[in-house]
């Protein structure tokens, strides 16, 4: 079976609101120290261009979570592969997603983390499957809502491939 990418949102437009969302971040973040935290793999490249576009202080730190095993299916139980570096006690926290989708894992982490005691926690996503919910979580700073659709680029993979290419597409099989 043969695959094609179709383009979704062409770099030019994902930077535009990339620096949209680090604009507004640096007003709501006026005067404090924003605090990174990205989901890995495929949120490293949203959370790059972002942090290069906040001109407030800005802190990184990485995790990285599963909550597949070896299955294409969630099995449900969210299994943390790498943890913080950092302790988070009294940080002005948002995490960095690629994709929200079920909501099940970030539901997760965003209760784990706000145990860690945190000044304050949000979430930013560079794209949002409202229609795949599972679990309410709030989105405080979204890219694009997107419809359900399997998409690529910009960090997002189909079996590791496609996460180096500079816009977000649509993976369509022949």
């Amino acid at each position: 079976m043969a695959e094609r990418v179709r383009v979704m949102f062409t770099e030019e437009e994902v930077d535009k609101r990339i620096r949209e969302i680090g604009e507004q971040i640096s007003r709501d973040y006026a005067g404090k120290t924003v605090h990174l935290i990205c989901v890995l793999k495929g949120g490293s490249f949203y959370m790059t261009e972002l942090a290069k576009r906040i001109t407030v202080p800005v802190t990184l730190d990485f995790m990285s979570a599963s909550s597949y095993g070896s299955s294409t299916k969630s099995s449900g139980v969210v299994k943390i592969v790498k943890d913080l570096d950092e302790p988070l006690k009294d940080k002005d926290v948002i995490i960095v997603e690629d994709i929200v989708d079920s909501g099940r894992t970030l539901s997760y982490l965003i209760k784990m983390l706000g145990d860690r005691g945190p000044k304050s926690i949000k979430l930013t996503t560079l794209l949002d499957k409202p229609d795949r919910r599972v679990t309410d979580v709030k989105v405080d700073y979204t890219g694009f809502e997107i419809p359900d659709e399997f998409v690529v680029g910009y960090g997002l993979d189909y079996d590791q491939r496609y996460r180096n290419l500079p816009y977000i597409g649509v993976v369509e099989f022949d």
